[in-house]
């Protein structure tokens, strides 16, 4: 029997009571001890009555990377059946990467998660990462950065795809105390033996031991302020975004205004992620230099000009992608379209060979940027009219993961685009 001053208890407890409103959560659970933990709490405050506006369910991914995973999986089930969950188990299908394996994974289970969280209609997706994962998560990111952006760590929320929120009610406890509960109710779990597979940075993280890392400044003040700096000096027309002249000092001795100008460029560019620290610091020198000339970074160009700095993406490298009837995809990283005509479309950047524009009327960086716009044209040739398409602009960083302390610089760049605002965790 679980007691009320056990930490995996009261921690989901805390959770459950954030909800003002009914909601149906969907548990992410591999079988391993933290999400076998966070089921079983979930489901015993559940079953004893106090949460009747709650709705569980669970999923587990089956990466099919070894032999055992369809039993491990089917193992879940039968530890859901026991606490009356409903389960469901989806397959990562196809051909695996050699190399980025871990990263790959961790997408394609997002976006299984996600994908099954629509068509439950779950009001979120619960993830059972632990103050260990978080302190790893630290180490590994202070490895790699030369900034120091990132080492606040893992979010305790995140927005999948733009579709439904991952929260992570255990991310302050420790993973021997769900151990622990799980113990005292004579419950088990699988291991996974790649987390004792030396081929993986988390692993080796975890051999050489990690302490609990300070954050680096409060991520979620960084991003409120580089939101403010964009909103106060950033616009858009047609194809380009445009500071004034005076913002450039601006960026330059504020690092949250810096910080947003990058995310800026990683959306001009349709990248998921900001310029690596070589281009970053090359596109510094060039704006502390205050040249009038261009530079190009990051798929990006950065047109200095007397009237102000200008950001569009350079026409080089654009494929061009064939929609068929009814179908939607992502083009270039910047734009989300969908096909409403009954034959298949080919969008391209205006500025191609394939039915070029010639900017008429345009010039300076209007024409430039004109040329890495979007143009619709129907497969055997014509243009499509407005209505057979949907054409939208993406917050492309944000697109697939958007950590709850970026939302507001999140929502300050889709606010620059005319798109609409991203949502609210649902127990805030």
């Amino acid at each position: 029997m679980a007691h009320a001053d056990d930490p995996a208890f009261e921690a989901a407890g805390r959770f459950l009571k954030s909800f003002k409103h009914p909601a149906h959560l969907l548990v992410a659970v591999s079988g391993g001890s933290d999400s076998t933990g966070l089921l079983v709490a979930l489901a015993t405050l559940r079953a004893a009555g106090r949460y009747p506006g709650i709705t569980l369910s669970a999923c587990t991914i089956d990466h099919d990377l070894r032999p055992g995973s369809a039993g491990e999986a089917a193992w879940v089930g039968a530890l859901c059946a026991r606490h009356g969950v409903r389960h469901v188990i989806r397959r990562w299908e196809g051909e695996k990467p050699v190399s980025g394996l871990q990263a790959a994974a961790r997408a394609r289970r997002y976006g299984l998660l996600a994908d099954v969280a629509v068509e439950m209609g779950a009001d979120a997706v619960l993830a059972a990462h632990t103050r260990d994962d978080q302190n790893e998560t630290v180490a590994m990111r202070a490895a790699r950065s030369a900034e120091g952006i990132g080492l606040s760590g893992m979010a305790d929320a995140v927005l999948l795809h733009g579709a439904v929120w991952l929260l992570r009610p255990f991310l302050a406890i420790d993973r021997a105390a769900i151990r622990a509960f799980l113990a005292a109710r004579g419950e088990g779990w699988r291991e996974d033996p790649s987390n004792h597979n030396p081929r993986f940075e988390r692993v080796r993280i975890r051999a050489r031991g990690v302490s609990p890392e300070p954050a680096v400044g409060d991520r979620a003040l960084l991003s409120r302020c580089a939101a403010a700096f964009l909103a106060e000096n950033v616009r858009t027309e047609g194809a380009f975004f445009a500071l004034a002249p005076a913002a450039v000092g601006t960026l330059l001795a504020d690092p949250a205004a810096w910080r947003g100008f990058l995310v800026l460029a990683a959306v001009a560019g349709g990248r998921v992620h900001a310029l690596e620290a070589a281009s970053a610091g090359r596109l510094r020198g060039f704006l502390a230099s205050g040249t009038l000339s261009r530079l190009t970074a990051g798929r990006v160009v950065f047109d200095r000009r007397r009237d102000g700095l200008f950001l569009y993406r350079e026409c080089r490298g654009i494929e061009t992608l064939a929609l068929s009837a009814g179908a939607a995809a992502v083009w270039d990283g910047r734009y989300h379209v969908a096909n409403r005509a009954g034959r298949t479309i080919m969008v391209s950047a205006a500025g191609s060979g394939r039915g070029r524009d010639d900017g008429a009327g345009l010039g300076g960086p209007a024409l430039r940027a004109s040329r890495a716009a979007p143009r619709l044209e129907f497969e055997h040739g014509g243009r499509v009219p407005a209505d057979l398409a949907a054409v939208e602009p993406l917050v492309a960083p944000y697109a697939r993961f958007l950590p709850r302390f970026d939302l507001p610089l999140a929502n300050a760049l889709a606010e620059i685009l005319g798109r609409a605002p991203f949502s609210s965790p649902p127990n805030e």
